[in-house]
Formats: structure tokens, sequence, C-alpha cells
């Protein structure tokens, strides 16, 4: 979950909020009732940029604090009787303010006026199809939050922290394999200074420009790169560790039994270095994870895998029951058991734990833990599965095939009522 959509406020009993959208042309790309809006408030918010924008002696104007998202609810409840207004960056519905204080205060406490986004401008500009082409936003965000995203012949716009997000992306593309990628990148855009730049992330020789600028990516990656898609069964070469590791055709079954859809949940017990959660995640860029994995070295490796496969906002915690008892988690969507299935009342917390209407898949490569799915089966019902993997590896001059463990599996959804 989002931090600034953790919070919930009172709806808003003030006068509606004026949220309108500046471009960097200024003042005069504003229309009419979005400037009449603006000059009718007691108090405008918005960046020191944003606010110098503005015409002289137009109301008050207030910065935003930093950090911003902790002091709104003060912000607004101190101002609720005068009649406020907020600059934002071309759309404020599109990664902005304006999202920000709907979430807050309900759609009907505001009054917005979005201007072209910086993405339906690029996109303008190069003569791509809007609606096709994925946004990333790297603002406030770690950077291999991009990762996902790359692909052969993949376009992408990724919104810039500031002025060092191009040298620091071209650097990760070359790491990833994606050097011949080309980036253009796009300062200012709609205003007097625009600039654009292109180059390709191996050769990116352009020093830091504009800190307002957003990238456009067309992904190239080099002849043997690996393939890394956002569906599950990534190859296990694309994890590290210590071996405890679900393999990727058992992986693959196990997170399509989970069913993951965006916005949803999963708490991974037992994690290893971490693969269920981050496939995951990984499906779609509004999957959360938390994973609980009693072993530190592991929490290290897990949280390693999961920068390097652009999924670095899974949360990693200690041993289960232990964090359960000292901390409040909202109940999860789905939940896997991928270790310490015989552990007394493992199972049981969990299930306890799980939401209504939510799924609990679990594996078990023991006899031990097998009796125990056969147990619980009987008792909640659900579906049983086994599966055992073979692979084909070199034996002499000829093919083998190489078992492995088999494994049991146990899929079973919490009743909604």
């Amino acid at each position: 979950m989002a931090a600034d959509a953790a919070v919930s406020a009172p709806a808003w009993s003030g006068q509606p909020i004026v949220v309108a959208g500046i471009g960097a042309e200024g003042w005069s790309g504003l229309g009419e009732k979005a400037r009449a809006a603006v000059l009718a408030c007691e108090v405008v918010f918005g960046s020191p940029r944003q606010l110098a924008l503005l015409p002289p002696g137009t109301a008050e104007q207030v910065p935003w604090p930093t950090p911003l998202l902790p002091a709104l609810a003060e912000l607004f409840a101190r101002n609720a009787d005068r009649r406020i207004g907020v600059l934002a960056s071309g759309d404020p519905m599109f990664y902005g303010i304006g999202a920000t204080l709907a979430r807050r205060f309900g759609a009907s406490a505001l009054r917005v006026f979005p201007q072209p986004s910086s993405a339906s401008l690029a996109c303008a500009r190069l003569g791509w199809p809007l609606a096709e082409i994925p946004v990333v936003s790297v603002v406030a965000r770690p950077l291999p939050t991009v990762l996902p995203e790359l692909s052969e012949n993949h376009r992408v716009l990724v919104l810039s922290e500031d002025e060092s997000t191009p040298q620091r992306l071209a650097e990760l593309l070359r790491d990833k394999g994606f050097g011949p990628s080309v980036m253009t990148v796009l300062e200012q855009l709609g205003g007097p200074d625009e600039r654009i730049l292109t180059g390709t992330a191996a050769q990116w020789l352009h020093p830091p420009g504009d800190p307002l600028n957003l990238i456009a990516l067309d992904c190239r990656a080099l002849p043997g790169a690996r393939r890394d898609t956002r569906l599950p069964g990534l190859a296990d070469t694309a994890f590290t560790g210590d071996g405890q590791l679900t393999k990727a055709e058992v992986r693959a079954l196990t997170v399509t039994a989970l069913a993951p859809a965006p916005g949803e949940t999963l708490w991974d017990v037992g994690g290893g270095s971490g693969s269920i959660a981050i496939e995951w995640c990984r499906t779609h860029p509004r999957c959360r994870a938390v994973t609980f994995e009693r072993l530190p070295a592991r929490r290290e490796q897990i949280a390693a895998n999961a920068a390097a496969l652009g999924v670095p906002g899974i949360s990693i915690l200690g041993e289960v029951r232990s964090e359960l008892a000292q901390m409040e988690l909202s109940a999860p969507d789905a939940i896997f058991l991928g270790g310490g299935l015989t552990q007394d009342e493992l199972f049981a917390e969990c299930w306890q734990r799980l939401r209504p209407g939510g799924r609990l898949v679990a594996n078990a490569v023991t006899a031990e833990s097998e009796a125990l799915l056969l147990d619980w089966f009987a008792t909640f019902g659900g579906a049983l599965r086994k599966f055992q993997i073979y692979r084909g590896e070199p034996l002499g001059g000829f093919t083998a095939w190489r078992p492995h463990l088999p494994v049991a599996q146990w899929i079973v959804g919490k009743p909604a009522g």
C-alpha cells in the first residue's frame, strides 16, 4: 500500500480545494477558469518553482514542507477556514498531489484543473501511442523499480527524480544487458526552455541537465542477455543465495495457484531466497508482499534479490510468529507456506490472519509435512496436487533425466462469509 494511501483523514469540511496543474510554460498556459480559481484562493500551496510562476500579489504562498505526507493533515486542518489552492505539475492526477488529496479527502473535496501530463507531451513529441506506453515513476522510489518493464523492443516512460536520473538509469541499463537501448531525455516539456537529448545507454555522454525531465526508453538487449518477463518462472540463475530456492517450474505453478491481482498483498512464510514474493510482485506494479524469514543471512539475500529484480519495496521480516506477536499487519489476500509447516500452530495462526475470501497455498517436500497437508485438506477442503520435475542433464555423451524432489501442494480458499 502506498504510504500516502495508508493514512485516512476525515471528510473535508471546508470549501473545495482548488488543484491546478501548471506546466513549464507557467501562468500563461492555464485556462481562464483555472486562473480565476487560483486568484480567488486565500492561500496557495506548491513547490518553490511552481509558486514562482504565479503573478505578483497572488494570495499567501506557502511552499510544501519536507517531508510532505506526514504534514498534510495538520497543514490542511490549520487552513480549513480559508479558500485553499494547490499547484501541481501538469496533470495533478498523474503521479501528482491531486491523487493524494483525493485519497485523503475524497473527490468531492477537490476542483481539479488538469494540464497535459508530461507523459502526454512526451508521446506527442515522439509520436508514441500514449495508451500503449507504461509509465514508471522513480520520484522518491528506488531506480530498480524500472527493471520489470525492460524487454526487447519495449517502450517505457520514466519520470525522473532529478537531473542525475538519466546517467544513473544509463548505468543500470548497461549493467542489466540493455546498453543498446535508446534513451531520450525530455526537459522542461511545454516551456520556453524545452530541450530533447538522445543517445544510447551504452554511450550516454550528456552531462546532467534540468532537474525537471522525463526519460523515454526504447529498450534493446544485448545478444544473450537474460530474459526476465513478468510471468512467473524466472530462471533459477536470476536469484542468488544459499540454495534455498523454489525451482522455476514449481515457482511458476505456485505463483499461478496464489493468483495475484493488482493491489493485492502476499505473505510469504519461510522466504528463503524470496523468489515467491519477488515473482508475485513482478506480476503487476501494484502487487505487494511481506516475506518472513528466520535467518538474517537469508533476509539479506532476499533484499539483494528483490533489488536486482526490480521490486525493492518488499517488506522483509523475521520469524513469522515472533513478528506477528509484536506488530499489527493488515490481513493479506494470499499466504504461501513454503517453510516451517511442521511448527506448532503456524498454519492456524496464518489461517486466522488470512482475510475472508483469501487464498492459501502450501508446498511440502517431506513425508511429515505432506501428512499435514492431507490432514488440513480433510478439514478445510481445497485442492491437492503433486508433481515432480525432471530436467535433462548431460550423462557422458548422452542426456539423462535428473529428478528433483517431488512436491505436494495444497490450494485452499478461505470462505468469504
